[in-house]
């Protein structure tokens, strides 16, 4: 009897050896992983969205300049040198040419989506192809998801433009979806009280609702909870303090000229928004009145192309140096992207046509590593000759930079969805 609780107690000495090991060992190997990962540094995010498809070769990635009327293939501009040594860029980027250093063209991002504009917007706001089963969480509502608003009264994510499901939260649910607008002198929809409602009258609207709060059961249902949770969060964003960030007249004169018209206002608005704590902006410009046509030069929108592009250029250049002279360029990540390219061959119009196989997207600040251009494309930008760059890769990026494990997995349900299509951070930008 005594041999047999002596081999007892040493097989549970063992058991709980062997355990104490096993618990040890996935301890070291989360560290390891942990410390693995590529990490950045950046507390936000601003997301300026070319709907139509930026083309490469007239923007970033410019190649030989070629002829619309005689059907040659190649750039619709001529190029200049920027601040990296090799890089350059179109002509109407005269003012982001100087900042190349603080920026890197990511010209290999590529995907399978062409001729489609809402499958590709959708592709390009998920990180993925629209599926029939699950309704992926746009970029912004990951990011809004994982790292919450910065700071108390503010969301965690705000569109500047029109409303659309590929920027929406999908399967997170609507905690993480959007505030949005689309007029930077007006401020969001439904935030602002009417002038016929003083401050006194509603404070008693305030009291009342309280009251009524008070009065009913607790109920444990989470959609109930939800939408006080709803009711909460538009009462602060309609208080002064938030309202104040709209405020654009505020800001000094000469600034505001230097961003520009409309779209440079949206950009000028994100940088306040991220003062006020904003985790993530997406700012729209596919302004059609400045070609008739947006970004989608088919035929005679290509005509006025060079309007858009100069306008891209004077808001970026000076969002840069605005956020770099507030000190908030290391922690502000921006991101110009598109739902696809363009071809370098002219269409019937003289325009252009759709291209998936190769266009660039645009990483600036944030505190990473930047080296003007990543990637290579041949020599008329059709085909990727070095660094591919999927669309996942992309997102892993983005993640990776404002310090989310790109690696781990969200829930829809009980069902575990990759946080990207188990996409890789571009190693070179983090140093």
């Amino acid at each position: 009897m005594i041999h047999n609780q002596n081999v007892t107690n040493v097989h549970r000495r063992e058991f709980i050896a062997a355990g104490s090991a096993m618990a040890a060992a996935t301890s070291l190997s989360s560290i390891a992983h942990a410390e693995s990962l590529f990490k950045g540094k950046a507390e936000h995010v601003i997301s300026i969205w070319l709907g139509g498809g930026m083309g490469a070769l007239d923007t970033f990635d410019p190649k030989r300049v070629g002829d619309p009327k005689a059907k040659v293939a190649g750039s619709y501009y001529d190029s200049v040198e920027t601040a990296v040594d090799g890089v350059r860029v179109c002509e109407h980027l005269r003012q982001l040419a100087p900042l190349m250093d603080r920026v890197t063209a990511v010209r290999t991002v590529h995907h399978e989506v062409i001729n489609e504009h809402a499958a590709a917007t959708n592709f390009m706001h998920t990180g993925r192809p629209v599926s029939g089963t699950v309704v992926y969480p746009s970029l912004g509502s990951v990011v809004a998801h994982e790292r919450g608003a910065a700071a108390d009264g503010v969301p965690s994510y705000v569109l500047i433009g029109y409303p659309n499901v590929t920027r929406g939260p999908g399967f997170l649910g609507a905690r993480d979806g959007y505030l949005y607008l689309t007029d930077t002198s007006q401020g969001p929809a439904g935030l602002s009280r009417p002038e016929s409602i003083a401050a006194e009258r509603q404070t008693r609207r305030e009291r009342f609702l309280e009251d009524l709060r008070k009065a009913q059961p607790a109920s444990e249902d989470a959609r109930v909870a939800e939408y006080e949770a709803a009711i909460d969060q538009s009462l602060k964003l309609s208080g002064p303090e938030f309202n104040h960030s709209f405020r654009l007249e505020t800001e000094p004169d000469d600034l505001r000229q230097r961003y520009g018209g409309e779209f440079g206002q949206r950009c000028l608005l994100a940088r306040r928004l991220i003062e006020r704590g904003v985790r993530f902006i997406e700012v729209s410009h596919n302004l059609n009145f400045l070609n008739g046509s947006g970004w989608d030069v088919h035929n005679g929108g290509i005509l006025q192309q060079h309007a858009l592009i100069q306008e891209l250029d004077s808001a970026v250049s000076t969002l840069i140096t605005d956020l770099e002279q507030k000190q908030m360029l290391d922690n502000t990540l921006i991101v110009i992207s598109t739902e696809f390219g363009r071809p370098p061959e002219f269409d019937s119009g003289g325009g252009r046509g759709h291209q998936g196989s190769s266009f660039t997207c645009v990483l600036a600040g944030g505190g990473l590593q930047h080296c003007g251009a990543y990637g290579e494309t041949d020599d008329l930008g059709k085909q990727i000759v070095d660094s591919p760059v999927s669309v996942a890769d992309l997102f892993a990026t983005i993640h990776a930079a404002v310090g989310i494990d790109y690696t781990k997995s969200l829930y829809d349900g009980d069902r575990p969805v990759p946080i990207t299509d188990m996409g890789q951070p571009l190693a070179k930008l983090f140093g």
